[in-house]
């Protein structure tokens, strides 16, 4: 276990006698270590390299398999890829979404459906929900897939007044200006910048995820269709390829069984009774490709720099699903660390602390958001998620765009 005390004093840069004279100071040539090669790290290593920065990438995996089969990919997300050059590629991969829709679910009637376009409009980009292989793969080839160390764990963290060092079970030592904690929900760095350890919070219900071909039966091509009762909820949006990516909620205690043999009967009986997609969708995905996650997040951080180390992505923020800005924050993490390095002329240390003074409140307001989004939609106060169905049935789509709109609005992209 890493912890602050087993690493190397840490000097804070500004106050170093060595720190250079700001008049003079440039960021150019910096190297950057990565620690974690998520759709974060690989964005990160993407936006630095474009800043003109030596990176190197390390993960702890022997093979890159991203975690969950989809991602509903908002604009936000998606104009930090257009800055990396990758707007035509993501745009290929991505699927096609250009109206969205409520049922109830056990009757199968619409409570609301409403195009998209105002919110494309009001954003200025479309969104695109993307398979997470694919996301991943055009990362790491637009990175070159030969960049990223593979079977390298990181279990320390050293740092003085002019570098920072990653340092791995292997014995390899990463050195660089400035060390970059991309390793996820579980992240050791994450432990390293905040001194102590983070428990994950479970949010209170499992869900289970992965892919199905498009189909009438299930939902229009370029739909998002939702559905929702009694505090569950089930829903396919498209993603590239003639796919949906589908997820099926449910409020369990936390630990319940996870067998994928009993998959499709558990689903059977949660959603007993529900419309006719719903059976159609747990008829037709496979259980062996079905993921089944139970929903954790942890609570915002006080700190998500120390001196020449930065935390991004869920290391940074893990969150609830329930807004769909995960990979999204990930990517806006990215951009903004790179740019702060970019335009300061004085310190590493002063540009991640204006990272950190940016990000802070913006992350911490996600986390919170989606954590109230997600006990509205499982019924952690039935009457008020009650109270929410009653209103989908008179919503027009305005609230529910704006909402969305607020969420992206209020990135470093807008």
């Amino acid at each position: 276990m890493l912890t602050s005390a087993e690493s190397l004093p840490l000097t804070s840069v500004a106050n170093s006698s060595t720190q250079p004279n700001p008049k003079r100071f440039c960021m150019e040539n910096l190297k950057v270590i990565v620690v974690g090669a998520g759709m974060g790290g690989l964005t990160t290593a993407l936006a630095m390299r474009q800043a003109g920065y030596d990176v190197e990438v390390y993960d702890r995996v022997k093979a890159l398999r991203p975690a969950g089969a989809g991602i509903s990919l908002w604009s936000n997300g998606v104009k930090v890829l257009n800055r990396l050059g990758l707007g035509s590629e993501i745009a290929r991969i991505g699927g096609l979404m250009e109206q969205m829709a409520y049922y109830d679910g056990k009757t199968g009637d619409v409570l609301t459906r409403f195009n998209l376009s105002p919110l494309v409009e009001r954003v200025g980009q479309a969104p695109y929900p993307v398979a997470r292989t694919d996301l991943q793969q055009m990362l790491l080839s637009a990175l070159g897939a030969d960049q990223v160390q593979l079977d390298k764990r990181c279990v320390a963290i050293e740092q003085n007044a002019n570098s920072a060092t990653a340092i791995f079970d292997d014995g390899h030592r990463a050195t660089g200006d400035v060390v970059v904690g991309a390793d996820g929900t579980h992240s050791i760095i994450r432990s390293y910048v905040l001194g102590h350890g983070t428990e994950r919070r479970y949010v209170g219900y499992v869900n289970w995820n992965g892919l199905v071909p498009v189909s009438d039966e299930l939902a229009p091509p370029d739909s998002w269709d939702i559905y929702v009762a009694h505090g569950q909820r089930a829903s396919v949006m498209p993603v590239g390829d003639n796919r949906f990516y589908f997820f099926l909620d449910v409020p369990l205690p936390k630990g319940t069984e996870n067998n994928p043999d009993t998959y499709r009967q558990e689903l059977s009986d949660h959603f007993s009774g529900w419309a006719q997609p719903v059976q159609t969708l747990i008829q037709q995905l496979d259980p062996d490709k079905t993921n089944r996650v139970e929903i954790h997040d942890i609570e915002p951080l006080k700190a998500l720099v120390k001196g020449r180390v930065a935390l991004i992505g869920d290391a940074a923020h893990s969150t609830a699903p329930d807004l769909g800005q995960g990979g999204c924050q990930a990517m806006e993490d990215a951009w903004a660390l790179a740019s702060y390095l970019a335009t300061t002329n004085i310190s590493v240390a002063d540009a991640l602390q204006r990272y950190q003074d940016r990000r802070l409140e913006r992350v911490a307001q996600i986390i919170l958001k989606a954590r109230k989004r997600a006990e509205m939609t499982h019924g952690k106060v039935p009457t008020k998620t009650q109270q929410w169905y009653t209103e989908l049935a008179s919503e027009d789509g305005t609230k529910i765009m704006a909402a969305i709109a607020q969420t992206i609005l209020l990135g470093p992209m807008h």
